[in-house]
């Protein structure tokens, strides 16, 4: 008995599948009304492109109207047509729940019009058509879940696209390479105003990439983080006169933090890399934090090493005829008093000898190598050797 009763149910639902296929024009229009005076989302969609909305309206018709008359022969077309029907809403932005919203509609529609076609020319069997309602809904269903796959593929898709294009655009940036041509696209890319100065921090140390980055910036300070190997880069914003606050309290023991001096304009981004980069090689393994602009001597013995190793050999060279021990007690003793701010006496505690010690060291080394610490010009070559002996690999 039920075999024959579905059997006459689809023989009904076939019947009245046939004439809504040759009506099909006119159910495209009724849906596209639908959709407009129902789907805010939709509705700007069809002003902005009318034409392309009917014809995706009446192909999702035309293949679910077929997938009554023959399912299997015309699922994978069906199929098909609501998969890109997803990837092409999600590619405009679309929201899933207004595509979801339209589908349905469309079920309704086709639904509502099978049975007022049915109840036109045959009353009677009106009826049979309860037994072919879960048919027609399953594949609604079934088409919903489609293009919510679609749509969420898409959508990953796109956002990792975008994500990688921030970050190509960001490295360029970082790396000097980017092209005059790009810096607006740059700008809105990053969020970041492609006019104003700016400095870049570099973070290394083991605290690269972790989600608590933003933590080493005073709260307020405006961003954007580029994920490296061994070191990440802040791009930072900063209003004329200040520079970015850096919270020491905040950093991990051995993170190392360098901050540029500021740069003009985005297009400057690279070279303020390479200052936060200097700053960086003077931050102690200890970690820190190494503002460029408060270590200027230092940084310009590293930036131009064979300058500071030539500068260090000729400061020190005579030494060499000492015994190793015996000349680095003079240099430490130098190092010190220069530390001291040229006092002896405080010198001397640092050192646990005594203040006349001090100074017979210091008359020593001036003998040595015929520099006078007294004559500004020696005391600044002295004070850079120094600096290039400590922070250059011998």
């Amino acid at each position: 008995m039920r075999s024959l009763i579905d059997a006459d149910a689809l023989s009904v639902l076939h019947r009245a599948a046939r004439i809504l296929l040759d009506d099909l024009p006119r159910l495209t229009d009724q849906l596209v009304a639908l959709l407009q005076d129902r789907e805010p989302a939709y509705r700007s969609a069809i002003e902005n492109d009318a034409a392309e909305i009917w014809q995706e309206v009446h192909r999702s018709l035309r293949h679910s109207i077929a997938s009554l008359l023959d399912p299997r022969g015309v699922r994978d077309a069906a199929r098909r047509c609501s998969w890109k029907i997803g990837v092409t809403r999600a590619e405009q932005g679309l929201p899933l729940d207004a595509v979801l919203h339209a589908f349905r509609l469309g079920g309704s529609l086709v639904w509502q019009s099978l049975v007022d076609e049915t109840s036109r020319a045959a009353p009677e069997d009106v009826r049979m058509l309860v037994h072919v309602a879960s048919d027609v809904w399953n594949f609604v269903d079934e088409h919903c879940t489609v293009v919510a796959d679609a749509y969420r593929q898409t959508e990953r898709q796109l956002a990792w696209r975008r994500e990688n294009r921030v970050r190509l655009l960001a490295a360029a940036l970082l790396d000097g390479t980017s092209r005059i041509a790009d810096l607006p696209e740059t700008a809105l890319a990053l969020d970041l105003p492609e006019h104003g100065r700016y400095v870049v921090v570099a973070v290394a140390g083991g605290f690269a990439g972790c989600p608590g980055t933003q933590a080493l910036l005073a709260p307020g300070v405006r961003v954007h983080w580029h994920r490296g190997g061994e070191t990440d880069y802040g791009i930072v914003p900063v209003p004329d006169g200040t520079e970015p606050v850096v919270v020491e309290d905040e950093q991990p023991p051995g993170v190392r933090v360098g901050v540029s001096s500021a740069v003009e304009g985005l297009a400057a981004v690279g070279e303020a890399r390479g200052l936060a980069d200097t700053a960086l090689s003077l931050c102690p393994d200890s970690g820190g934090t190494v503002r460029l602009t408060e270590h200027l001597p230092a940084a310009l013995v590293v930036s131009s090493p064979d300058l500071g190793a030539a500068l260090a050999d000729r400061l020190f060279g005579p030494l060499a005829r000492l015994e190793p021990a015996d000349a680095e007690v003079l240099l430490d003793t130098l190092a010190t008093w220069l530390a001291c701010d040229g006092s002896a006496q405080r010198a001397s505690r640092r050192l646990y000898c005594h203040r006349n010690t001090v100074l017979n060291r210091l008359r020593r080394y001036e003998q040595l190598t015929g520099r006078s610490l007294s004559r500004p010009f020696d005391l600044v070559e002295v004070t850079l050797a120094l600096t290039a002996r400590r922070l250059l690999p011998r």
